[in-house]
């Protein structure tokens, strides 16, 4: 069941709570207060942007390797920061590291703003004494990740360009160019072939009713959002994503491949087992396959496995399994985590190039057939006209 309690801000409830032995996942507003807050609310609702996290990262690393004490090293690089949201992060950070709060406590006192790995990354480095090498695996790690998706949004952009001129096209020529024909047709007096008369009577319903279905799209889209927005939507929009043809398995590999890379960068910082998969599980970016992997940590904390609720979950492929479990056997789970992330990130290419060599000339063969499907109708009368013309 959900709780709702009222605090300043988020900041400041999640620090009442933890207070009284919370242990929080998420916070999220309230009611249409939330929207409004993010608009009047200056920072309200932004993200720090991940190219400005990586950099502060590699500098605050270069910083401490150098020598200096962290919170001089942070006072540097608050001078440096030129984004005014970050820079006031940074600026309330800085104090609380100089009122004697450990920097992780600090980061992860703003919740959602930072990546979930950021905070337990950095107490791993505060435990080993060696910050900047745990700096620069995070700084590893969210490349890695980063550079995955891109690789895949890059794949998808022509295909997405190709549908959307696609619909642009035939929508066109349904609105605007078939039902100019109409006047036409009427004139020659003659009985049209069936197909002319069904591609000429949605034409002319789209033409007639482009209001109104304009109207119904943009309300499916904003009910879909709101719903999307919620805890059930965004599982269910998570699954649907997994359904999809051809892209569902590409989709499942890389939230397969998230788990494993954090939970080896966390294991990798010296954080137990269980506290590594809460976090690890939290930075899956698939909703329903994070739902679907959550009992993982109650399992692993009653002593099973980790391949054991691994595969318990039906999450996972037999061959990442079986290479957690020669690392559970060799002790060095670490190291087989990230070499499971890598082959699912060579299946991932793999899998999207076949892909993409289907997509591109299935959507050419569609759209010339509903193109040409479009032309014949409107032809067809003029051909039967002349084929009974006699001279």
């Amino acid at each position: 069941m959900d709780e709702v309690h009222q605090a300043q801000d988020e900041r400041t409830l999640r620090n009442e709570l933890e207070k009284k032995g919370y242990h929080l996942f998420e916070l999220r507003r309230r009611g249409l207060l939330a929207n409004v807050r993010a608009l009047v609310v200056p920072g309200e609702g932004q993200k720090i942007p991940m190219r400005s996290l990586l950099i502060f990262n590699q500098e605050l690393a270069a910083l401490l390797r150098s020598g200096l004490p962290m919170l001089q090293a942070l006072e540097l690089m608050l001078e440096r920061q030129r984004e005014p949201f970050f820079r006031s992060v940074l600026r309330d950070v800085g104090d609380q590291v100089r009122s004697g709060e450990e920097l992780s406590r600090a980061i992860e006192s703003y919740g959602d703003l930072f990546p979930p790995l950021y905070g337990p990354t950095l107490r791993a480095g505060e435990r080993s004494g060696d910050m900047e090498l745990v700096l620069r695996r995070f700084v590893r790690h969210q490349k890695l990740l980063l550079d995955t998706r891109r690789r895949v949004v890059s794949a998808l952009v022509y295909p997405a360009a190709l549908v959307g001129l696609s619909i642009a096209l035939i929508s066109v020529m349904t609105v605007y160019v078939l039902p100019r024909f109409t006047d036409f047709f009427s004139a020659l007096q003659v009985e049209l072939p069936l197909l002319t008369r069904i591609t000429m009577g949605f034409s002319l319903f789209m033409r007639d009713n482009l209001l109104f279905i304009v109207a119904a799209v943009a309300l499916v889209v904003v009910a879909l959002s709101q719903w999307g927005r919620s805890q059930t939507g965004r599982v269910g929009m998570a699954r649907f994503k997994l359904r999809i043809p051809l892209l569902g398995p590409i989709f499942h590999r890389m939230a397969l491949s998230e788990l494993c890379r954090s939970l080896s960068t966390l294991l990798a910082g010296g954080i137990p087992l269980v506290e590594s998969l809460e976090v690890a599980i939290r930075a899956v970016g698939n909703d329903y396959i994070r739902a679907r992997l959550a009992p993982m940590v109650d399992g692993v904390r009653e002593g099973k496995s980790l391949a054991e609720t691994l595969e318990k979950s039906g999450v996972g492929f037999e061959i990442a399994i079986d290479m957690v479990k020669v690392g559970e056997a060799t002790g060095s789970l670490d190291a087989m985590l990230e070499d499971a992330s890598n082959f699912l990130d060579e299946e991932v290419e793999t899998r999207l190039e076949r892909v993409l060599s289907l997509l591109e000339p299935v959507m050419m063969m569609l759209m010339g057939i509903i193109v040409a499907t479009l032309l014949v109708s409107v032809y067809l009368p003029i051909f039967s006209l002349l084929g009974n013309v006699k001279f």
